[in-house]
């Protein structure tokens, strides 16, 4: 017998489960209850991948050029240092990326541990989860969570479907003829989802990887596109990689130059005979060519990925007291590039939980609170209260409201726990059921009552008297007209409306006698306090705000206008039905004046990321539940909610404590902020190196072979890389990133205004370091000794001093030089403690590193002359600002 033929035959609820052979069958045909894993990578494997890093890239060849040097007598601290950068670098960014993974895993462990009770062979069974196949009956109770997809045959149960739809309301299923396998249909479970409360009987009709959770599973495993400091990162190595091979290119000519064409005074024969002179020509082309060499490597900023590592990790700790935890480095940097954010209204717009809005009387009062009404209407405060006590499945307890469903919860947090116990003796209960829309509670004592709580369409036909302020009954014709209207208002724009009155007896068959209206209570998830700042703090910053919501499009486009997503520059609200009926061309199109999707399902999330990306939009998402999963990791930035599901948080770049848009606001910033840093950093390196390769190209024309020693320039390394890096770690954000554009994914990290501050001050630290060797005057400011020691001395400090003061000169943009350097302390005592561990080195140094102490005089003229970079740069900043150029780091 067919599967499906089984399946049929026992949806009428009868039946004693599958027999052991047509379970092999299903087992067979729709596969197991376990969720199948894509073959992951290794750790090396994992690891040998990101030496393709473009940088690392350049990185290995420079240290493959070492290895070479190093073997005819050159420096091998270099090479070491380059190799440590390398390694440290590709160990960095393996551990941070490692764990893609981790969300299947994840996912896998929610379900699968558990055990099931399932009916076969006419006998209840506990066997695992993963034993399940479809057409099993299986049973599920409160406390449980739905282990495959399956209709209720019996029974009723209130699941919470929030992890599927995103949503955070108790739904209702039961028995029913619909065979839809959708999260809407009343009948349909989905493996996953705990139940709230209630007992019933599944048939299962998927399982494994054709649950709901499975087709999850599979689009997690996805590998996402490069992230924008990735590609990057790519065309700064091509940028470099073009400079180095240029100036690589010059100094072997100009070698070459000087050396057949110079030396033999442009004689001609002369040239003739040392070419022909085969071991002289080979000689001076190898010197050359490595020469040449020497001048890429010098030209790679070999500190960049560590320094990158640096700059993540010091601000990923600073953030976590913004409630930010960073699970993925590159997630932060790609916050900052972001142009266009998809985000949930539940828990990050809105508190995520239901509460009491207003409540009304009908004489037209409102009230915001139970503590306002009851200082304004003493009696009809305390009706309240005692329905929000008695009329209740939730409980009180250590000052919170325990159990029942989010109404009766909201309800009993509203009233502190529902007011003076008045004595009352609970007489009879009738539970709120989903068909009748009402609960009622008959209580006795001192004044017996009967307390009524229901839709407002329910109760309306059977209102004859409510309350005025002073308590007294009045007819209820009499002020329905304006109440009602109100209360239809109130609908209109999302809110939740229920009635509470009061009868004389228990409706036995549904009907009721005359009821006397209570209040009206407006139900809604509020928006949180600063919903509204953050959302204009993002678009201030050029970021595009699309709210994605289950609400239907009334309650949504409500939503949207009070937080200040909906504008005229984005006008558009699309339902998922609409959207499904755009192609993806159109689609692409209507999407900058795209505001909200309502009625939002995770194929609308997965679908807009992609189109969206596929414009080359930086896009980010916010979600919290397993079916967010997919577009969290598709995105170039996921936002995972903290109170979220583990399968959301593992798939998600940057985890947001506390669900708070504004700690959204707050990624942004920092990762703005990050960028800035990496920028400043480069251009600090690569003015340095640009001031070494020049003083390398010419520095053999005048006669100065060894302006700086091997153990030198590892000192001057040590100053660039490692702590360049921490200092401009440091730098504290600034609010004024938030007012600027967001950069675009493919913009090149080298700008005009970097590439002509880098032409600029390294070619003035160029021409000062010839001046201050080639000089008379300078030359002779300095004791004669052999070798010129002091000279070469005083050159060293001076490159020493220069970097440092370079690196005030690279920190901002602006012409005030030390602007916001107060909130940057680290800096201040790293580029302190070079300067004085500088000058310790030129009284201690000796021979090490070819140092002799320097006068007063001395070191005051060397000091002087570094000090020209600040002059020399503020000029260059203040002819860009004059020539109306805006552009900064």
């Amino acid at each position: 017998m067919k599967i499906e033929e089984t399946t049929r035959r026992r949806a009428d609820g009868s039946g004693e489960g599958l027999t052991e052979e047509e379970v092999l069958a299903s087992r067979e045909q729709h596969g197991a209850n376990t969720l199948t894993a894509q073959k992951g990578r290794s750790f090396l494997c994992h690891f040998f991948s990101n030496l393709g890093d473009p940088i690392i890239r350049i990185l290995l060849c420079a240290l493959g050029v070492n290895l070479i040097v190093v073997f005819r007598g050159g420096d091998w601290m270099e090479t070491v240092g380059i190799a440590v950068s390398v390694f440290l670098a590709a160990l960095i960014s393996t551990l941070s990326e490692r764990g893609s993974e981790a969300a299947f895993r994840r996912l896998s462990e929610e379900c699968d541990r558990s055990t099931v009770r399932v009916r076969r062979d006419g006998r209840v069974r506990e066997l695992p989860s993963e034993e399940l196949v479809v057409g099993d009956r299986v049973f599920v109770g409160a406390g449980e969570q739905i282990p495959a997809d399956g209709f209720v045959v019996s029974g009723s149960l209130r699941v919470d479907q929030s992890a599927m739809t995103g949503e955070n309301r108790e739904v209702e299923k039961e028995k029913g003829r619909d065979r839809t396998p959708d999260p809407s249909a009343k009948n349909a479970v989905f493996r996953g989802c705990p139940v709230l409360s209630g007992e019933a009987e599944l048939e299962l009709f998927a399982v494994g990887d054709r649950t709901f959770l499975g087709q999850i599973s599979k689009e997690v495993q996805i590998e996402t596109r490069q992230s924008p400091l990735k590609l990057r990162l790519t065309k700064l190595a091509k940028q470099i990689s073009r400079l180095g091979y240029f100036a690589a290119f010059l100094v072997a000519f100009a070698y070459l130059f000087n050396t057949f064409l110079i030396d033999s005074g442009f004689q001609w024969q002369l040239v003739a005979m040392k070419c022909k002179d085969l071991p002289y020509l080979l000689h001076h082309l190898l010197h050359a060519f490595m020469l040449g060499l020497t001048v890429i490597v010098v030209a790679v900023p070999e500190g960049l990925p560590m320094m990158i590592a640096v700059v993540l990790s010091s601000n990923i700790r600073r953030m976590i007291k913004d409630q930010v935890l960073v699970r993925k480095p590159v997630g932060i940097e790609a916050a900052g590039s972001m142009n266009l954010l998809f985000t949930d209204k539940t828990g990050t717009l809105t508190e995520g939980k239901m509460s009491v809005g207003k409540l009304l009387t009908a004489d037209g009062a409102e009230f915001g609170s139970y503590q306002h009404m009851r200082k304004q209407t003493k009696s009809i405060a305390e009706l309240y209260a005692l329905s929000c006590r008695y009329n209740t499945s939730a409980l009180w307890s250590d000052g919170k409201a325990l159990g029942g469903n989010a109404t009766d919860r909201a309800l009993l947090e509203s009233t502190e726990g529902g007011g003076a116990d008045l004595g009352g003796r609970i007489l009879g209960k009738l539970p709120f059921d989903s068909a009748r829309k009402f609960s009622a509670v008959s209580l006795g004592g001192v004044a017996p009552r009967v307390l009524i709580k229901g839709a407002p369409e329910r109760l309306i036909p059977y209102l004859e008297w409510t309350y005025d302020k002073g308590g007294r009954r009045i007819p209820f014709a009499t002020v329905s007209y304006e109440f009602l209207r109100r209360v239809g208002e109130l609908t209109a724009s999302g809110g939740r409306v229920l009635f509470l009155a009061e009868g004389d007896t228990l409706p036995a068959d549904g009907r009721f006698d005359r009821l006397t209206l209570i209040c009206a209570v407006l139900l809604e998830d509020r928006l949180r306090p600063e919903a509204k700042r953050s959302v204009r703090e993002l678009q201030g910053a050029g970021i595009q705000v699309v709210m994605m919501t289950g609400d239907n499009r009334d309650t949504a486009r409500s939503i949207a206008e009070r937080v200040g997503i909906l504008s005229a520059r984005n006008d558009l609200i699309f339902t998922s039905d609409e959207l499904a009926r755009l192609s993806d061309e159109e689609l692409k199109k209507l999407l900058p004046r795209l505001a909200v999707v309502a009625r939002a399902l995770p194929t609308d999330k997965s679908r807009l990321v992609r189109i969206a990306q596929e414009t080359e939009r930086v896009v980010g998402m916010t979600g919290d539940g397993i079916n967010d999963a997919p577009a969290l990791k598709r995105a170039d930035v996921g936002f995972a909610m903290g109170t979220g599901t583990h399968v959301a948080r593992d798939a998600g770049d940057i985890i947001i404590l506390d669900n708070n848009l504004a700690s959204i606001a707050k990624a942004v910033l920092y990762g703005r902020n990050i960028f800035k840093s990496i920028r400043k950093f480069i251009t600090l390196q690569l003015t340095m190196n640009f001031c070494a390769v020049g003083v390398s190209m010419i520095g053999p024309f005048v006669g100065i072979d060894a302006p700086v020693t091997v153990v030198q320039m590892l000192w001057i390394n040590i100053i660039m890389d490692t702590l360049g890096g921490l200092a401009f770690a440091g730098e504290a954000p600034l609010p004024s990133c938030m007012k600027e554009k967001p950069k675009r994914r493919d913009e090149a990290i080298l700008n005009r205004y970097m590439v002509n501050q880098i032409v600029f001050l390294g070619g003035f630290t160029v021409a000062l370091c010839l001046f201050f060797l080639l000089h008379p005057t300078v030359i002779a400011g300095f004791r004669t000794v052999p070798d010129r020691l002091c000279h070469l001395t005083a050159f060293f400090a001076l490159f020493i001093f220069t970097s440092v003061f370079n690196c005030f000169n690279a920190r901002t943009d602006r012409l005030r030089l030390f602007a916001g350097i107060g909130r940057n302390r680290a800096f201040l005592l790293i580029m302190t403690l070079i300067g004085t561990v500088q000058i310790l080195f030129v009284y201690l140094g000796g021979s090490v590193l070819r140092t002799m102490p320097l006068t007063a005089s001395e070191l005051r003229l060397t000091l002087l002359l570094s000090l020209t970079v600040f002059p020399a740069e503020w000029l260059r900043k203040l002819w860009w600002r004059l020539r109306g150029k805006k552009e900064g780091f």
